[in-house]
């Protein structure tokens, strides 16, 4: 297989790109941002004329300086067009060393020596030790697994040329990765964790979710539960990862004793109590009678219940009790744990800071060419998008934001929005009968004396709630009231509107309004003892009213457009961000249905990724190969030879169908056969690493 092309971002000023990479050491909080490589191109007809080149890689083998400096001396012989301009003299490649903190950097000269160093936050320069290249590879492996993109191009689209490679690729780099991830496990704590985690231990962390990663990504599972087994004489926490490769590897029966033995040891490990609360829930989804389905969730319950004991301030452990009760119908009970939720800032991985680059080249190898892939980039940029669409805050939840907003949409997939409604103002505060209570206070109590310095300090009597502009809400909802089609929505049954849903009472105004404590217990026991809704749950509401507004409007029209026989049209880009929104609404057959329109339209890797979750479901073979020939290939064309999903989803093909025949009808698809190779390497790796369904 050839290696992607090379991208090239010319720099203005010679090395600008690495000093900027060295100031932004000290503010690196994850795995760091993906290697950089510096090339010095010398004109060959003018030998005083220099040039600044510069990409981004991951998946490079870091285990030594003469491996970094062999990726270097690959890129001499890396030429576009008939005669070479240039040659390279000097190379960098830098690679950051996440657990010392160190970024390790190899200079080579070409031709003459190589030279490692690494640089500390303050970009002083140290000695490379054996220690610091172990560290440094396995940080490596980790970022090219934990940055890869899912097959929707999202993650390639966040970093310009960035060429990624599969760091391991055969039984041997696995021996050397797992070796390296057993001597370096219990300090994996150090290297942070993902931002639905407050506080990393050894068993939640990078490279924890890394290691899983891979296990999931390749089938290894025996491998798995080797390491996992050595490492669980050390420290019993272990258990836990141990249990969840043994259901991956659908060993339940000894998955369920290696939990239940360790809770014996340990019972209040949050992480293992939650292993076996998300264990029990999706045992109860494929339970035979109504009887075992609520068995089960009650004994999931009792786990989840005792893991928020063990981890109060965690947030997987409120939301896994969250789940439970939403699979129980228990729909007050959600609702109150949700709100419950601690709630944490999102952390975006480390991306490369860079100043403005004088010259991008993206070139294009011709194993790749593909014209309706080819012709993406200038559809895209010709598109007209409905501001509306753009503005739609619950596509830019991440987090723990996100996995609360998913909790909330699953609500509403399973008792509708005024439902939801009407249990939202049972369970909470709500701002109108919260100010009808304090107005009968105020008329029966003696009106107290005002002051200029009160009034400052209680502030206007309407505060905006969640930080959001009530007067500009207020303009929306004029706005959308005189809009014929929006009077008309529905959500979906046909039957009411898409009520908008009043605010909450603010927390912080119950505390500022009462004069004393126990005037405000006194006031609240009034409102039967309701709970005061979180700012930011609040405000959940209010984007999920959004979404339900804008979706219904397109499935409105849409009825409305087909009953007159006519075409509904919408830009390519339109259809994806409605099949999005479908998605993130849990209307899964819409969502398809959306996807398929922007296809008709141009090629969109998010939206065929949407397509091959429903072929997956749908077990279509043949459509379900097709899809993934395409994204092999655009993945390809953006410089990515791996992507995780795309090889988990080829590996559960073949385990299901058999290699012979994922093989046969990759070759039948009727596309060019360098298109069809890129596919089949991805297949070859399965064999490589004896997937079942595999020949031999």
């Amino acid at each position: 297989m050839p290696a992607p092309a090379v991208p090239e971002i010319s720099e203005e000023v010679i090395h600008e790109s690495i000093d900027a990479r060295t100031e932004t050491l000290v503010s690196l909080r994850e795995l760091g941002p993906p290697d950089l490589v510096h090339l010095l191109k010398q004109n060959l007809r003018n030998t005083g004329k220099q040039t600044g080149v510069y990409h981004h890689v991951t998946g490079v083998d870091a285990s030594s300086s003469a491996s970094l400096a062999a990726y270097i001396n690959t890129l001499t012989y890396k030429e576009h067009g008939q005669a070479p301009t240039h040659k390279i003299v000097e190379g960098v490649y830098c690679c950051y060393n996440a657990f010392s903190r160190f970024d390790m950097r190899v200079h080579v000269t070409i031709p003459g020596t190589v030279e490692a160093f690494c640089v500390d936050e303050r970009g002083e320069k140290r000695k490379a030790t054996d220690d610091l290249w172990l560290e440094t590879y396995l940080c490596s492996v980790l970022r090219a697994y934990s940055y890869a993109d899912d097959g929707s191009g999202d993650t390639i689209r966040k970093i310009m040329g960035v060429r990624r490679f599969n760091p391991v690729t055969n039984t041997e780099t696995e021996h050397r990765f797992l070796s390296a991830a057993e001597t370096l496990f219990f300090r994996g704590w150090q290297l942070g964790s993902d931002s639905v985690v407050q506080v990393p231990n050894n068993v939640s962390n990078h490279l924890t979710a890394g290691l899983l990663k891979y296990f999931h990504t390749t089938g290894r599972f025996t491998s798995a539960i080797n390491l996992f087994e050595k490492l669980r004489t050390q420290n019993v926490e272990v258990s836990s990862l141990l249990a969840k490769v043994l259901f991956m590897g659908n060993e339940e029966v000894q998955g369920v004793r290696v939990l239940h033995q360790a809770l014996k040891e340990s019972p209040m490990d949050y992480v293992m109590l939650d292993s076996q609360a998300e264990f029990l829930i999706k045992k109860a989804m494929t339970a035979e009678t109504p009887a075992q389905k609520e068995e089960r969730l009650k004994m999931a319950l009792g786990c989840a219940d005792r893991s928020t004991v063990g981890a109060p301030s965690e947030f997987g452990t409120w939301a896994r009790l969250a789940q439970v009760y939403v699979a129980l119908e228990d729909w007050e009970n959600a609702l109150t744990i949700l709100n419950s939720c601690p709630m944490f800032t999102y952390q975006d991985k480390d991306a490369p800071i860079m100043p403005e680059p004088k010259e991008v080249y993206l070139p294009t190898l011709p194993e790749t060419r593909l014209d309706e892939i080819d012709s993406e980039p200038e559809s895209r940029f010709s598109e007209q998008v409905d501001q509306s669409l753009l503005n739609l805050r619950g596509a830019s939840y991440r987090g723990t934001f996100k996995l609360a907003y998913n909790i909330l949409t699953e609500m509403t997939a399973k008792i509708g929005w005024d439902q939801l409604l009407k249990i939202r103002s049972s369970v909470f505060v709500m701002e109108d009968e919260y100010r009808t209570d304090r107005q009968e206070d105020a008329s029966q109590a003696q009106p107290a004396k005002r002051n200029p310095s009160t009034d400052g300090l209680r502030g206007s009597p309407e505060p905006s709630t969640n930080g959001d502009n009530e007067t500009e809400e207020e303009e929306e909802k004029k706005e959308t009231d005189n809009d014929s089609t929006a009077q008309t929505l529905t959500n979906g049954s046909g039957d009411d509107t898409v009520e908008k849903p009043i605010h909450t009472i603010d927390p912080g105004e119950v505390k500022a309004d009462g004069d004393t404590t126990a005037t405000t217990d006194e006031h609240l026991s009034r409102l039967n003892n309701k709970r005061l809704c979180e700012r930011w749950l609040d405000s959940l509401f209010m984007v999920l009213y959004e979404d339900l507004r804008v979706y219904t409007i397109w499935r409105t029209q849409m009825a409305q457009y087909r009953a007159q026989s006519m075409q509904y049209k919408k830009s390519a880009e339109e259809w994806e961000i409605l099949g999005a929104l479908a998605e993130r609404l849990q209307r899964h057959d819409e969502a398809a249905e959306a996807y398929r329109a922007c296809l008709a339209a141009r090629f969109s890797p998010k939206a065929l990724l949407g397509i091959l979750r429903v072929f997956q479901k749908q077990k279509n073979t043949r459509d379900t190969v097709a899809a993934l020939i395409r994204l092999v290939t655009w993945q390809y064309r953006w410089y990515s030879e791996f992507s995780p999903e795309l090889l988990h989803t080829i590996r559960v093909l073949i385990e299901e169908e058999g290699a012979v025949k994922v093989r046969s009808i990759i070759q039948a698809t009727s596309l060019p056969q360098n298109v069809l190779d890129l596919t089949h390497h991805y297949a070859a790796l399965c064999a490589t690493f004896r997937s079942s369904g595999t020949d031999g």
